[in-house]
């Protein structure tokens, strides 16, 4: 069965995503596991307030019971749920838990609602996205899913044998039935023979999917590929972190944050090693 893991911090950003995930998981069959990890000592002004262990996890237990109850009422019932509340490192916890389930994807909100929030979870949010080994979804507030119709790959054309999924983005777009349509953003807009070798690599290799190709000139890496998106209507956008140069550029530069917080189109970061 495929599982949607859905990391919630109960923003009312995270309850989007709970949304968009809950009607994910009704498309592609699948169920939803609820995670809220909780950290100690937790701070909510200058003076820190320290809460009992028991406490939090009670809280915690009953806003999660509460999540559970709703995704019932809002799935009729067609999807399975799950939910779990631990205690320590967000991203180490919800690592734990992916190599347990091997989750579809991860889903989280793309930012909290107040500056707290952003502070606190931001961080988590776009750490998250560039070492977390399985696919994740961040979703922006407004966000809602319809359906996947059109899926965008910001590609590096640098070593793609090597660093774009294949079969991974084949499973994407046939589960979603969706375009694909790639995008390759030049700074220099400097004919390059490697550049153009590669392309064609590219091309062979995705050619049973028969994407659409988009090659710009911009200097703002990040500005152009949101831009793109909200242009051609695409409903995920996809990033390679680690192994593909045009990420690495983005987080050099901190924009990773930028197009994970400030991005319109839901955002999946997908790595090379485990869907």
């Amino acid at each position: 069965m495929k599982t949607i893991v859905v990391a919630t911090d109960f923003s009312s950003t995270a309850l989007n995503a709970i949304d968009y995930a809950a009607d994910m998981a009704i498309a592609i069959k699948g169920d939803i596991f609820l995670l809220h990890v909780c950290q100690i000592p937790v701070v909510y002004s200058e003076v820190p307030i320290v809460f009992s262990e028991v406490d939090i996890r009670h809280e915690a237990k009953k806003a999660l019971i509460g999540l559970k109850q709703y995704l019932i009422q809002k799935t009729e019932g067609r999807v399975n749920i799950e939910t779990e509340v631990r205690l320590g490192s967000f991203f180490s916890e919800l690592e734990t838990v992916c190599e347990h389930i091997q989750p579809y994807t991860v889903v989280m909100g793309s930012q909290g609602t107040t500056a707290t929030e952003r502070i606190m979870f931001g961080g988590h949010r776009v750490f998250a996205m560039k070492n977390l080994m399985w696919p994740i979804i961040t979703v922006p507030p407004k966000a809602s899913f319809s359906a996947i119709k059109k899926i965008g790959l910001a590609c590096n054309l640098n070593r793609v044998v090597e660093t774009v999924p294949l079969e991974e983005l084949k499973t994407l777009v046939n589960d979603f039935n969706a375009e694909l349509h790639i995008l390759n953003i030049d700074k220099d807009g400097v004919f390059n023979p490697k550049t153009d070798y590669e392309s064609v690599l590219l091309e062979q290799m995705m050619r049973a999917l028969k994407p659409e190709y988009h090659f710009i000139t911009n200097k703002n890496t990040n500005d152009a590929i949101m831009r793109f998106a909200e242009k051609n209507q695409i409903d995920l956008l996809i990033v390679l972190p680690r192994r593909n140069g045009l990420l690495k550029r983005l987080m050099n530069k901190n924009h990773m944050r930028q197009l994970v917080l400030h991005s319109h189109v839901p955002v999946m970061a997908l790595h090379n090693e485990i869907f």
